[in-house]
């Protein structure tokens, strides 16, 4: 794309930022690039705003740093991460409380998020127009969401982050100092990254030891009558692999009762990510 082109996008973000009848407007910020963008854009357009960030307490390393250095507001959550796991048991692509409680939720009535329909089939569905209301829980606690760069392509956004000179997060830099716009940052371990957050246990192991250790507490409580999960797995580790590792409960039971007996999920979790449980 000619630079051109990519600032008749801009043009367009611009004027559509400042047409917002609002002087109390919240950046939503994640640390990622297209945060950075959307931040940039804010600025350019020389309207008020906050930029905020909502510490899911499992963030990349360097999420934080990256925030201060961009002067934007940390917000913490009444509970972290792994108290919502000792509450809820492990998150799913099915069950996703831990982005109710730590990531969507009302701060201001106008935001500006940094939404993109070609990242995915579903928000190409999803969001048709610039502007939308969300709804967080009841029509009276909704937010408009102002979309500056829905239409903007990966393309579109590298050659803006080389053309503005934007400091990116340390993940999306190659190892020969390149920037790799098509990296996504995310929540550790999350469920809904194509691999279902293996990736991120296997480069840090210990991420898997704090996931099981807050799991056993949820799985351990006192009930008076056992949950499902308990009739489905025996220990919170066929829990943890089931999620992990197979995309089917069905899946899951063929290799727990295979042709060699009975699976130990604990000693396969312990081998494969090569830590003691």
């Amino acid at each position: 794309m000619s630079a051109r082109k990519l600032y008749d996008k801009v043009d367009l973000a611009l004027r559509l930022l400042r047409a917002i009848p609002s002087d109390d407007i919240e950046v939503c910020y994640s640390g990622g690039k297209d945060s950075d963008v959307i931040l940039r854009l804010a600025q350019m357009a020389g309207i008020k705003f906050t930029a905020i960030y909502k510490n899911t307490t499992v963030d990349p390393a360097g999420t934080i740093k990256h925030c201060k250095e961009n002067g934007v507001q940390i917000l913490q959550p009444k509970q972290t991460f792994y108290q919502l796991i000792e509450r809820k048991g492990f998150p799913t692509r099915r069950c996703r409380f831990c982005c109710d409680k730590l990531k969507e939720y009302k701060i201001k009535d106008d935001a500006i998020q940094g939404i993109r329909r070609c990242e995915s089939v579903k928000r190409t569905k999803l969001y048709k127009e610039p502007i939308i209301c969300r709804l967080y829980g009841s029509k009276k606690n909704h937010v408009n969401v102002i979309l500056p760069i829905l239409e903007w392509t990966d393309a579109d956004v590298a050659e803006f982050i080389q053309s503005e000179g934007i400091k990116l997060h340390p993940l999306y830099y190659r190892e020969d100092g390149t920037v790799d716009v098509t990296r996504r940052l995310g929540c550790m371990g999350c469920p809904l990254k194509s691999d279902n957050g293996l990736g991120d246990f296997t480069a840090n192991p210990k991420l898997v030891k704090e996931w099981l250790k807050h799991g056993k507490i949820w799985w351990e409580r006192k009930r008076s009558k056992p949950m499902k999960a308990q009739i489905k797995f025996a220990n919170i580790y066929e829990v943890f692999a089931h999620n992990v590792f197979f995309d089917s409960y069905e899946a899951f039971v063929m290799a727990k009762n295979g042709m060699f007996g009975t699976e130990d999920f604990k000693q396969l979790l312990c081998d494969y990510f090569k830590i003691d449980l």
